[in-house]
């Protein structure tokens, strides 16, 4: 009796050596500074060697969809990376992080009423599971999902391994998030700065425009992104800039004000959010959605002074949930554009009157040279001008410079 009392000690002893080993290869593993998709893969990697499993999967839990996205695999499903995502809830592993429990299957898993099914994933049809909830500060991050072919018994060791191994997981995500959330405000201070650089600037309308399409897209990751500006002569917004290439964008689509989205956004100068445009009766672009393969739409309105002067529009390809963080960046962006607009308006405004003016000046020249010359009178003198223009297709800039400069040679 003694003897297998100190046999069970044994092997007690051992599984807890081996324990022990595991979790601090599975430490430096995460102290190794490495990328974050290698050291997801070489945790998982050393999961599955402690538990004989002959499948793995980690999901990490994405905060702005509210869903947990596929993120590593012990088998090769590169094509699947990223792309596998369930909502809290769903499936087994969303029952997981639901109820931040564990959840063992010993046998017939693919039967559970829970299961989800991926056809993508031959894993589905494997016998026993084991789903163990990542969790951080009481909030679940992730779920780790272990597989086996055969029916498996999972020891309370087994159990209490893999929960320290999840526990040692979610630091990591901690600091993954921490990283993205430090890498998202540096890239809108960035932005911002550069939206502001273009307030002062001498750029013309068009190379603003294009700026701010550009840094909205790369900031927002979004596909496409249009400028819709208010011509004030017809009372419509035309789409003025866009990274896209599909015609109908390009052709410049008109909205009245207050209809469709972007005119009521215009009107009501507060952002709007669509969840899915193709299915949304006052969206006016289905077809060019249809091909780009947009869904969701976040509408915001430019405003200056108090008055919308434009509707600045960012789609998404997938199920996206913007920030408040977002809201409040694109708002900064509209505000700042819309005053970088206005500036090269009114830069061009006085463009035009500057030439307006030189233009008046050279033609008063040039009536006083044929009034004088030819005894005309002013009016006579200015319709000559005109004719001229006319009849040679030329500005009235140009018959003027010309009378004046052919009244310098004569006088040489």
């Amino acid at each position: 009796m003694a003897s297998r009392k100190t046999t069970t000690r044994s092997k007690s002893a051992l599984s807890r050596d081996k324990e022990i080993k595991i979790l601090r290869r599975i430490i430096e593993i995460l102290n190794s500074g490495l990328d974050l998709n290698i050291i997801f893969h070489n945790v998982i990697s050393m999961a599955l060697e402690y538990t004989k499993a002959d499948s793995c999967f980690l999901y990490i839990l994405d905060r702005k969809n509210n869903e947990l996205v596929l993120m590593a695999s012990s088998n090769p499903h590169p094509n699947i990376l990223r792309k596998i995502k369930l909502k809290v809830g769903e499936g087994v592993t969303g029952w997981v992080a639901e109820k931040k429990e564990p959840v063992i299957i010993a046998e017939k898993a693919f039967q559970d009423p829970r299961f989800k099914m991926f056809n993508s994933l031959p894993e589905d049809r494997y016998e026993a599971f084991i789903g163990i909830p990542i969790i951080l500060r009481d909030k679940v991050v992730g779920v780790i999902n272990f597989q086996h072919r055969s029916k498996k018994k999972y020891s309370k060791a087994t159990i209490r391994s893999l929960m320290t191994i999840a526990q040692l997981v979610s630091g990591l995500v901690q600091s993954a998030w921490l990283y993205e959330e430090m890498r998202e405000k540096t890239l809108h201070l960035e932005s911002i700065f550069k939206i502001s650089k273009t307030v002062i600037s001498s750029h013309s309308l068009d190379e603003i425009l294009s700026l701010i399409v550009e840094v909205i897209s790369e900031v927002m990751c979004s596909p496409i992104c249009s400028i819709m500006l208010l011509n004030e002569k017809r009372g419509i917004l035309e789409v003025r800039a866009t990274q896209s290439l599909d015609k109908e964008w390009i052709g410049k689509p008109v909205v009245k004000i207050g209809e469709g989205i972007s005119g009521k956004v215009f009107l009501e100068k507060r952002p709007i959010v669509i969840n899915n445009v193709l299915e949304h009766p006052e969206f006016k672009m289905i077809e060019a959605a249809r091909r780009e393969g947009l869904k969701v739409l976040l509408s915001v309105p430019m405003v200056v002074r108090n008055r919308a002067i434009g509707v600045i529009n960012v789609y998404s390809k997938d199920d996206r949930v913007f920030s408040s963080e977002e809201f409040s960046w694109l708002q900064v962006i509209a505000n700042q554009a819309a005053i970088a607009i206005e500036n090269a308006r009114l830069e061009q405004d006085n463009r035009e009157a500057r030439e307006a003016l030189e233009t008046r000046k050279l033609i008063e020249r040039a009536k006083g040279i044929l009034m004088k010359e030819l005894k005309l009178e002013e009016e006579a003198a200015y319709r000559l001008i005109h004719k001229k223009s006319m009849d040679t297709c030329r500005p009235m800039k140009e018959i003027a410079q010309a009378i004046i400069l052919s009244r310098g040679v004569s006088n040489a």
